[in-house]
């Protein structure tokens, strides 16, 4: 039995990204080079001898915004008549063998930033120091007129409910044979998604970085439902290689 993961996968670089912009609810594209870098993460990472297996995944979440959608399409996971932005199906994926549902959901969009959409960090530094407001941690002080790290938790602890008791749950107690979940969506939110999985308060501060296009691992200690853990590193599975290998 294989132990469940949630593969947190953050948009290719956008313009706004690349400047370190805050992006929540502006729609902005993604570059060329951001689309060409999640083309080549999907080559290295997707794949039965690769990480990310796409008949072993059992769901697909996205946000709603353009520039997760477009990097979920460019991964090539094999589900690209099953997207439910898209009526056409892309020819030069059709021969892969996903089979998960996609599903668009706003419990992972970005954090809305409120009154510091499109601003970086060091503008919104120093506007508040103009005004007398102090230092600003997004961690500890949320965004005004946008959501509190307390609004994110709670949105986020309800997602991960849902998770663990539609899919890893059966999984781990053998009733499926697809126990992973994948996830594309955005900077803060999968951070602050995985610091909430391992029951961390987002005000101690999160110290973990997910670069544009990144792919990160959730997954369980000792196959307990219990013991969530963020995944370091983990090997490829020798058996699908082997049956892969055994077909040509």
């Amino acid at each position: 039995m294989a132990t469940p993961r949630v593969f947190i996968i953050r948009h290719g670089e956008t313009e706004w990204s690349l400047n370190g912009r805050h992006t929540g609810t502006s729609d902005i594209p993604l570059t060329a080079n951001g689309e060409k870098r999640i083309r080549a993460t999907g080559h290295a990472l997707v794949g039965d001898d690769r990480l990310i297996v796409p008949n072993k995944i059992a769901h697909i979440y996205v946000s709603p915004r353009k520039r997760a959608q477009r990097t979920l399409e460019l991964l090539h996971l094999g589900c690209h008549d099953r997207l439910p932005w898209n009526t056409e199906v892309n020819d030069s994926i059709k021969d892969s063998i996903g089979n998960a549902e996609v599903q668009i959901t706003e419990d992972i969009r970005e954090w809305d930033y409120g009154a510091y959409e499109g601003l970086t960090s060091a503008t919104i530094r120093k506007q508040r120091a103009e005004k007398g407001e102090g230092s600003w941690d997004i961690w500890q002080d949320g965004c005004p007129d946008g959501e509190s790290p307390e609004q994110i938790s709670q949105r986020l602890d309800r997602f991960i409910a849902d998770i663990r008791s539609k899919y890893h749950e059966p999984a781990l107690q053998g009733k499926s044979d697809r126990p992973d979940v994948l996830i594309v969506a955005h900077g803060h939110i999968l951070r602050a998604f995985a610091m909430r999985w391992i029951g961390r308060k987002l005000e101690t501060g999160v110290s973990l970085i997910l670069e544009a296009g990144g792919v990160g691992t959730l997954s369980y200690e000792h196959q307990k439902i219990n013991e969530p853990a963020i995944l370091l590193g983990g090997s490829f599975m020798a058996d699908v290689v082997e049956q892969a290998s055994d077909s040509k």
